[in-house]
C-alpha cells in the first residue's frame, strides 16, 4: 500500500486483514457462498442468506473485536 493518511478506524481494520480474509474464505468454502449464475435475484439472495445462516451456526468462528467502531463519535 502507498503511504497515505488514513483514518484511525481504517488503519486498525487493516491490521486485522488476515482475520477478515479467513472469514471470507470460510464463507466461500464452508458456507458455499460463491458466484454462481442464478436466473433470478431472489434465488441469489436466498443462497447468500442461507450461507450466512450456516456460518452463524458454526461452533467456533473467528471474530473481530470492533466494539469501538460501532460507537458513535462524540
Amino acid at each position: 500500500m502507498k503511504n497515505r493518511l488514513m483514518r484511525l478506524n481504517d488503519k486498525l481494520l487493516s491490521r486485522k486483514r488476515s482475520i477478515i480474509e479467513t472469514i471470507i474464505d470460510q464463507l466461500k468454502n464452508i458456507s458455499q457462498i460463491e458466484h454462481s449464475r442464478h436466473r433470478s435475484p431472489v434465488n441469489c439472495f436466498v443462497n447468500v442468506i442461507c450461507g450466512l445462516i450456516a456460518y452463524s451456526h458454526q461452533p467456533k468462528k473467528p471474530a473481530l473485536q470492533i466494539d469501538w467502531a460501532l460507537q458513535p463519535a462524540a
